[in-house]
This record gives structure tokens, sequence and C-alpha cells, in this order.
């Protein structure tokens, strides 16, 4: 009988030791993290953070340049200011200026009629006083000035005054011949006619005079004052004496 063989199991082993035994086929580290060097102490990483650029605000402008330039004008302007208003007074105690005096003091029509075109010709001469009542000032009239006769606005004839020079305590009589034309002009024809069955025609004598006073041996640069005459006339018939009833005279200073 043959033998009969015995076959005996392998004796199995524990769990721990199997576990003991198997080595790990993978990091037991969770993903994201680290291991330690000096510790079996597991440290995850950081959270990926997006990198913001910084942006640094513009430093601010340097006003001191501006600040020394408007403390510099506004010096400049008071320092101009003080030094007009010594001027001032040096020529107002100094000199006692005083204005100039005009007067309109006869006229003369030698044409005013209307033409078969309607165009109004017209042709006067005017005297003028003129006075300058200063001891000190004297006057340069210059050339380049322009004298209108209006009615009601419009212009019915100019002329100019000549150059002369009037000196202290001076008066002179000025006679200025004065032509015009006004086209279209039945309206202002009608309206004179009319005017004069009143006896009292109203017009305006203009006169734009550069002048250049002189304040001792010093000749000021020239102005252009204003002189504007109202006058009161009875009629402005041609070849006829003008009869001059009132007028008055105003002068002003434009540099």
């Amino acid at each position: 009988m043959a033998d009969h063989q015995r076959i005996h199991p392998d004796p199995v082993q524990p769990m721990n030791d199997l576990e003991s035994h198997q080595k790990p086929t993978a990091p037991l580290v969770p993903r994201g993290s680290s291991k330690s060097d000096n510790a079996n102490v597991v440290e995850p990483f950081p959270p990926h953070h997006r990198t913001i650029p910084v942006q640094y605000s513009k430093p601010p402008k340097k006003r001191g340049c501006c600040c020394r330039f408007m403390c510099w004008t506004l010096s400049l302007l008071v320092l101009l200011v003080i030094s007009l208003g010594i001027l001032a007074a040096i020529v107002y105690f100094g000199f006692d200026p005083k204005q100039p005096r005009y007067s309109v003091d006869g006229m003369t029509v030698t044409r005013f009629s209307l033409d078969n075109d309607t165009t109004l010709y017209a042709q006067f001469n005017v005297n003028i006083t003129a006075r300058n009542p200063n001891t000190k000032i004297g006057i340069y009239y210059e050339g380049g000035s322009k004298l209108t006769v209006l009615y009601r606005g419009t212009n019915l004839c100019e002329g100019s005054l000549p150059k002369f020079y009037q000196g202290h305590k001076n008066t002179t009589v000025l006679d200025v011949a004065l032509t015009g034309q006004t086209r279209a002009a039945t309206g202002v024809m009608n309206s004179l006619l009319a005017q004069q069955q009143t006896g009292t025609v109203p017009l305006v004598i203009r006169a734009r005079v550069p002048v250049r006073i002189k304040l001792g041996k010093l000749k000021l640069p020239k102005w252009k004052p204003v002189v504007r005459c109202r006058l009161n006339v009875n009629g402005l018939s041609a070849d006829n004496v003008i009869r001059i009833r009132d007028s008055s005279c105003s002068f002003k200073f434009k540099i």
C-alpha cells in the first residue's frame, strides 16, 4: 500500500505581519503637501494666489514756481498802481489841471437841397471856440480829427479841425467847413421840414480830435477826447442866417 503523503498547509501568518512586510507602492503623503525633514509632520502647500501688480500714484506737482510767479505778478501790479497814483497826485497838485471848454458860436448853411435822385447835399460853416483855462498845461491838436453834424442820428456833413498848438490860458476861434451827401434822404428831408415849422431843429455836433498834453516840458502820449455839442437852431435853409437858440458841450477823454 502506497504511503499516503500528508500535505501540511503553511502556517497562516497574522495580518499584522503581512502588513509589516508589504511595502507601499505609493507615497503616503497626500497630494499638495510636503513632509518635513525633521519630523514626520505633513504640511500642506500654501494656496496659489494670483499676483496683482502694485500701482503707485504719481507724486503731486510742485507748486512752488506757480506761487512764486503769482506773487511777482501781484507785486508788479501793486507797484504799478502805486506809481500811477503818485503820478496822478503830482499832476493834480503840481499843475492843477482843468478841462478845456468848447462852444458853438455860429453856423451858416451854403447848400442844403434834395436832388432828383433823393440825395441830400449839405454844406455848413461852423464857428467853434476852444478855451484852455490851464496856466501850466498846453494842448497840441494833432491831425486826423473828425467833425460831424447829425440830425437824429443821420450824418448831414463832415469836416476836420486844423492842426495847431494851444498855449496856457488861450482862447482859439475856429471856422470849420463841412460837406456831406446823404442818399435816400426823402424821409430825412420831410422830417426836417416838419421840424422847421416848429421853429426849432435839434442838431448834434460830434468831434473826435487826437491831442497831446504838454506838462511843462513833458509831452504825454496821444489821447483821443470826444467833444459832443447839442444845439437847437431855428432852421437849415440855405443862404439864410442860422440862429442858435441854445447849445451845450461835453468833453470826455479816451486813452
